[in-house]
């Protein structure tokens, strides 16, 4: 069976290229094709002898994960569902600049990256991990993405996050590697910086991102600024407790000239109190971060509700009046299944249940 095209790097496309014969450069070649010129198939690359590119159809598979099913908002975010080899299903959203902090001239586009079906960590708000854990996604499965939703709307991503289904950090080899391929010159060249991975509170793999030369941004998805209220919420919580988790943010600031991300999703008679505030502030003042302050989007089956605007906005007006870098995000795509998962959750019932796809 043909290997995944979009899972090699350069180094290992020219080992598989002079393994059969063929030069080395041949691979800057085909990366040219597929990166800069977006060919569809082998055949597209004129460039290229006849023999290589039968070859190339042997032993390399180029599609991309299809499009099942597109969602568009008022503020133009537009979500997709994608469908891979095996038929399982995933989320990705292009989501375009806020005018409000970025002008309204600018081409910023973010796409938020899904980097597992389905999650295994349970967060209690979230739907990604309401159908359970289903395996990680490859490294072509990431680039896939990115290379899809820009096919499909024609607009080039500039900016990344991968805030989608999974935990990144549990799928960690072949994230740094989809990482590699989506930053390189020779692959889609989305600068290092202009990347962020999301966590839940994996610890050691914080330690360990750390430890890599990519410069890539990290967010921490804390949603709770004590263990008895993280814990209620976050499951991962028990294995990693925020004192452990606050050492390893910590660690990666030594090592990072970057300051760390707390999102923070605001839900009513959960975490939104303003002890909830001064204690999340604590906790940012120690690592020095910024908190994204994300009010909750409601999910179907789920009890969770969230804050009024003016209970919002108190708790941040407490975060930034201890000095804390703190924002409440300008909601995107909330007219449609805005948060993570529920798109995949609703179409995989319509398909149980023999519904067509629309």
């Amino acid at each position: 069976m043909p290997l995944p095209l979009h899972a090699h790097d350069r180094e290992s496309l020219a080992a598989l290229l002079e393994a059969s014969g063929e030069p080395a450069y041949r691979a800057d070649q085909v990366f040219d094709w597929v990166y800069r010129r977006r060919a569809a198939s082998f055949e597209a690359m004129t460039n290229l002898p006849a023999r290589l590119r039968e070859l190339l159809a042997r032993e390399l598979d180029p599609t991309l994960p299809v499009v099942v099913r597109a969602q568009g908002s008022k503020d133009t975010t537009r979500k997709f569902l994608l469908q891979l080899r095996d038929g399982r299903l995933i989320e990705t959203v292009l989501i375009p600049a806020s005018p409000a902090l970025y002008g309204s001239r600018s081409d910023r586009r973010t796409a938020c990256i899904s980097s597992q079906v389905g999650c295994a960590y349970g967060c209690r708000f979230c739907a990604s991990g309401l159908a359970g854990f289903s395996r990680n996604l490859g490294t072509d499965e990431m680039v896939g993405q990115v290379l899809r939703i820009e096919e499909a709307t024609g607009e080039r991503v500039s900016n990344l996050v991968f805030m989608g289904m999974g935990e990144p950090l549990a799928n960690f080899e072949n994230l740094l590697r989809a990482i590699r391929i989506l930053n390189e010159p020779w692959g889609v060249g989305i600068g290092a910086r202009h990347m962020t991975v999301s966590t839940s509170g994996l610890a050691p793999q914080i330690r360990a991102l750390a430890e890599q030369p990519i410069q890539v941004r990290l967010a921490l998805s804390l949603h709770g600024a004590t263990d008895d209220v993280r814990g209620r919420i976050m499951p991962v919580n028990q294995k990693y407790p925020i004192a452990e988790l606050m050492d390893a943010c910590g660690y990666f600031r030594t090592r990072r000239n970057q300051r760390i991300t707390f999102e923070y999703i605001l839900i009513a008679g959960v975490n939104d109190s303003d002890a909830d505030a001064r204690a999340l502030a604590g906790l940012a003042r120690r690592v020095e971060a910024k908190i994204n302050v994300i009010p909750y989007n409601h999910v179907d089956g789920l009890e969770w509700e969230r804050p009024a605007p003016e209970r919002q906005q108190r708790f941040v007006d407490l975060l930034t009046s201890r000095g804390i870098p703190a924002t409440l995000r300008i909601e995107k795509g909330h007219d449609i299944d805005a948060a993570c998962g529920q798109l995949r959750l609703r179409t995989e019932a319509e398909m149980a249940g023999g519904g067509a796809l629309s």
